[in-house]
């Protein structure tokens, strides 16, 4: 593109008759110089010293300063030092040829300096250009979101072709929406919905200078990436020339290429996260059909069979053996309950509806209250508490905790044997609440301490064991919900160390 034609054009409307007074001035003092200390040259040389107006008016102000600097010379060189001087008319037939061939070169020599001129100027164009497009990139590349991307276009398109700018992307229907703009107030609207619907669905551009549309002073070029059109650019060029349009053209399809190229990747990337999350839905449906098919059917049968056997054998059993049943019945039940609150515990983390109710709690007592939930399945394990003396209280949603707890130490008696100890350590260190529980179980394997917080893991060694994987995971959401954190870590002998640090209002 040369723009650089343009501000040539501006530059001498601008300047009017200034380049030529300054050329007239320049020979002039040129020819009172050559007069003074020139005479004893020969003309051959005085005749090149008279080029040197011309290549300057050239290379200043162009071809038609430099062509009158041409003419104004020879007419100089002729009347002051061809003879007889002082007078236009020539002693010698053959200087004529001298005066043709003088505004040749002049000519020949304006030319060549002005085509040089053009392309310095084109050059600098083109990296202007490259710059501008640079700039472009860099700052459509900063932005991770559609609005800002627009808005950085139509401002950079604005800024650099000083023309006002519009995006235009579908909206519902068959309908354009302008989603940015920039050059103009925000109700003057200059998209024609007609011309924009058109370039989007035919993917060519339109209006004035284009061929299509030529009555409307915009310019309707598409964003296009391959074969699928993201959007319109909408140029106001009114009062802008059609040889200085054409020129510009090529960066206007530039911007939009790149802006193309940028809208693809924000939509792409949208979409992609779409059939991320579509396939995490459907693996989380899967895995928890799978689960509450496999989980709930165990304690269902448990259920079922206790009471088929009252009701059937109800003259055949002891009061022991209706106790054991009983038991039975009220286990299966707890397990369906807590699968049951874990499985909406998890829903409400998901869709982001988890709220939490604090109160002022003291940790024994929510402790105190998760150990009579497990109470009946601790069975013969030793449950060793050890509670700091002036632990402070805590600012929690004490059902919520309460949650944690039982979550935590019913894994303890899950994944531990009969016989084993269960230790609970809670102490305050720097403002933070420390509540520690180890068992003496199965253990984790090696870099699996952060996995386990995963939703549906299983440790390798515990998937002979019932469980769905989501105990742990809901501890974390409810934990990290209240500020704190929580880990895991191996221990030195055998088993698992949760800790849970909340903090200290």
């Amino acid at each position: 593109m040369q723009i650089s034609r343009f501000l040539q054009g501006t530059s001498r409307s601008r300047h009017g008759w200034l380049p030529y007074l300054a050329t007239t001035l320049a020979i002039g003092l040129l020819t009172i110089l050559l007069l003074r200390v020139g005479l004893s040259f020969q003309l051959a040389n005085i005749a090149l010293l008279f080029l040197l107006p011309v290549l300057f008016s050239a290379a200043r102000w162009g071809f038609g300063p430099s062509i009158y600097a041409a003419a104004v010379g020879v007419v100089a060189f002729d009347y002051f030092f061809v003879p007889p001087i002082f007078s236009f008319s020539v002693s010698d037939l053959r200087y004529l040829i001298s005066f043709a061939v003088f505004l040749s070169v002049a000519i020949l020599t304006a030319t060549l300096a002005l085509r040089l001129r053009m392309q310095v100027n084109e050059s600098r164009q083109r990296e202007a250009d490259t710059a501008a497009l640079y700039d472009l990139s860099r700052q459509m590349t900063a932005r991770g979101d559609l609005t800002g991307i627009l808005e950085a276009i139509v401002t950079h398109v604005y800024g650099t072709l000083r023309l006002p700018a519009w995006i235009a992307l579908p909206a519902d229907g068959d309908r354009m929406s302008v989603s940015a703009r920039a050059g103009q107030p925000p109700h003057a609207d200059g998209v024609e919905e007609t011309i924009c619907r058109w370039v989007y669905v035919h993917g060519n551009t339109a209006g004035r200078g284009t061929g299509r549309y030529e009555h409307t002073d915009q310019i309707y070029v598409p964003l296009k990436t391959e074969d699928v059109v993201r959007g319109v650019l909408v140029l106001d060029v009114r009062g802008q020339a059609g040889a200085l349009l054409a020129e510009r053209l090529r960066l206007i399809e530039a911007f939009a290429g790149l802006s193309a190229v940028s809208i693809a990747r924000i939509q792409l990337e949208k979409e992609a996260h779409m059939a991320r999350l579509s396939a995490e839905s459907e693996r989380l449906r899967t895995a928890l059909l799978d689960s509450i098919s496999h989980e709930l059917r165990t304690p269902l049968a448990g259920i079922i069979g206790s009471v088929t056997g009252m009701i059937e054998n109800a003259a055949m059993l002891t009061d022991e053996d209706r106790r054991d049943l009983l038991y039975t019945i009220r286990d299966s039940a707890m397990r369906m309950n807590r699968l049951v609150t874990n499985l909406l515990g998890m829903v409400r983390l998901e869709s982001g509806m988890l709220s939490l109710h604090k109160r002022t709690c003291d940790v024994s007592d929510m402790l105190g209250v998760a150990l009579r939930q497990v109470q009946d399945s601790l069975q013969h394990r030793a449950v060793e508490v050890n509670l700091q003396g002036d632990l402070p209280p805590l600012q929690v949603d004490d059902v919520l905790i309460e949650q944690v707890l039982v979550n935590i130490l019913s894994n303890a008696v899950k994944y531990s044997t009969d016989d084993s100890r269960i230790e609970i350590r809670v102490a305050e260190r720097d403002g933070t609440a420390v509540l520690t529980v180890a068992d003496e179980g199965i253990g984790i394997p090696e870099g699996d301490e952060d996995r386990i917080f995963d939703k549906f893991y299983r440790a390798e060694g515990a998937k002979r064991i019932p469980g769905t994987g989501l105990g742990l995971a809901i501890c974390k959401g409810i934990v990290e919900a209240h500020g704190g954190g929580i880990a895991a870590e191996r221990r030195a002998g055998r088993g698992v160390r949760i800790v849970i640090r909340l903090p200290v209002d």
